[in-house]
């Protein structure tokens, strides 16, 4: 059987992505980070994944990293106590406050030095997946091609046996419209319930104290639309109606590219 090594942050991208692996009959080792980030209910989602993928008898392991030690040192909206979430558009200016420093290179340094020594261990090569899409490529550096082009090949000199893991970021060129088209197929395949699965997912870089999104951040506004685009409604619970925070999503959407009119 094959073998994945992935992140999953218990996010919409990272656990689409497991179901697209798992779909495809791969053994699934699963690495989330504690970092200090504001939406650690993250984490608790992503062990519910886990666990309902158990339940169905597939192979996942599931492993939780705590960096908070080290990347409270970091600046960022997302893990500073004195910075707020900012709130709009997922491409304007102000996200750039949501990157955290080196954040990507630091999940994939820790999930190739796994991936390479799993390979070892089974002496077999072992696929290293990361869910990062175009979406993210405007406003986080360490989401763009050719960022992950040259860390491959940083690591790929910087260790022996680097030929038994190999790269594979499905998403890089697609969004999150594509993304939800992909789960849906993953579900079909699984014989998982499509709204079940994404309703124990969370995008929101700011949750209430109950887990449920804000309907607000840039990362909210881009789930949002994406679940628009393809004509369902988002099964995750927010702090306000569907229709509300929808139509929300349209007009900022609407005001981002200069439109006067937009259809709710």
């Amino acid at each position: 059987m094959k073998t994945v090594v992935m992140a999953l942050s218990g996010g919409m991208d990272s656990t689409c992505l497991l179901l697209h692996y798992l779909s495809r009959d791969y053994r699934a080792i699963c690495i989330s980070y504690q970092y200090g980030q504001k939406h650690a209910i993250e984490l608790e989602r992503a062990t519910s994944t886990i666990h309902l993928c158990q339940s169905k008898g597939l192979d996942v392991q599931h492993h939780i990293v705590d960096l908070s030690p080290a990347m409270s040192l970091f600046d960022s909206a997302l893990t500073s106590k004195g910075q707020e979430v900012p709130e709009g558009h997922y491409e304007e200016d102000q996200m750039k406050q949501t990157v955290v420093p080196n954040r990507n290179a630091i999940f994939a340094s820790i999930l190739y030095g796994f991936a390479l020594s799993e390979a070892k261990r089974t002496n077999e090569e072992v696929v290293l997946a990361l869910g990062v899409h175009s979406g993210d490529h405007a406003i986080y550096p360490d989401c763009r091609p050719e960022f992950y082009q040259a860390l491959q090949a940083a690591f790929e000199v910087g260790n022996w046996e680097s030929e038994l893991v190999a790269f594979d970021l499905p998403y890089l060129h697609g969004d999150k419209t594509s993304i939800l088209i992909d789960a849906i197929e993953s579900t079909q395949t699984l014989g998982f319930d499509f709204d079940t699965v994404l309703a124990n997912t969370i995008t929101s870089y700011n949750p209430d104290q109950d887990g449920r999104s804000s309907g607000r951040s840039g990362s909210d506004i881009e789930r949002i639309l994406a679940f628009h685009a393809i004509g369902r409604q988002d099964p995750i619970a927010y702090q306000d109606a569907w229709e509300n925070v929808l139509k929300h999503a349209l007009m900022v959407e609407s005001q981002f590219n200069g439109e006067e009119h937009y259809e709710s």
